[in-house]
């Protein structure tokens, strides 16, 4: 009880504090400065993400230019070794016939990749050509070989392909190989009247191999749905790019 009185006490004794008056003026001089000060850090940190992202597109780009010298200069440095050691030239004694299947964006690659390319044509990517096996098509698959994946087809691998992906091209047309008038009428002249004997021309290349695959468009492989949205994942899929041998028949399969 008696510490509870001397609290009293004191508590009495003590004078009460005033809480000091503001002008009215000042409060609103107060308010002004604030709103100010607030608008400036907004302006400022608008300003200090407008610089950063300017900065950002900046690095893109000059991350995009030294990306495409990069590649420029390492299919330079490439191609020189192919001179220097030929024998990645090799041509294999087994086989006759390869197919070619481009799986990498060209963007910013050599001039000759991009001729080369051209050469083979394999302008849209997972698109395949069938190529008979000599010193020059060898070649010509070293030097896009970063971008390409090749082997040597089986007949059957063949066979799949030309019944269901098959395409003549007449007069800058494309035209499915449904009617074997179409083959015998451009075709006849080699002796291939039917799309079997065109199976077979292609199976074991002759001396008019050359002309009877230019009939042909290019094959358009169909890619799996996820590729666009997991790209590297699909490519982990269906495997690196360059010489896969025969392995080329499995993923004929997976592609067809």
């Amino acid at each position: 009880m008696s510490s509870s009185g001397d609290v009293g006490k004191m508590a009495a004794g003590e004078p009460k504090r005033k809480i000091p008056l503001v002008p009215e003026n000042l409060l609103k001089k107060r308010k002004v400065y604030q709103a100010l000060k607030a608008t400036q850090a907004k302006q400022a940190l608008l300003e200090r993400k407008q610089q950063r992202k300017g900065k950002e597109i900046r690095f893109k780009r000059l991350e995009y230019f030294l990306h495409d010298s990069w590649r420029q200069q390492r299919d330079k440095v490439r191609l020189r070794r192919l001179e220097v050691k030929p024998h990645g030239l090799e041509v294999p004694d087994k086989h006759n016939l390869a197919f070619v299947v481009r799986i990498q964006r060209i963007d910013g690659v050599s001039l000759e990749v991009q001729r080369t390319i051209a050469r083979l044509r394999l302008k849209k990517i997972f698109s395949g050509v069938f190529f008979k096996v000599t010193p020059q098509t060898i070649r010509m698959l070293r030097t896009v070989e970063p971008y390409v994946t090749w082997g040597f087809p089986n007949l059957k691998s063949v066979r799949e392909l030309i019944l269901k992906r098959g395409q003549a091209k007449v007069k800058n047309k494309t035209i499915p190989l449904t009617d074997n008038t179409v083959i015998e009428e451009h075709l006849g002249k080699f002796g291939v009247i039917c799309l079997e004997d065109l199976i077979h021309e292609i199976a074991f290349p002759g001396k008019h191999f050359q002309a009877i695959s230019e009939f042909l468009r290019p094959f358009q492989l169909s890619v799996a749905r996820h590729a666009p949205k997991n790209r590297v994942g699909f490519l982990k899929e269906i495997g690196v790019p360059g010489y896969r041998g025969e392995r080329i028949n499995q993923l004929i399969r997976e592609l067809n």
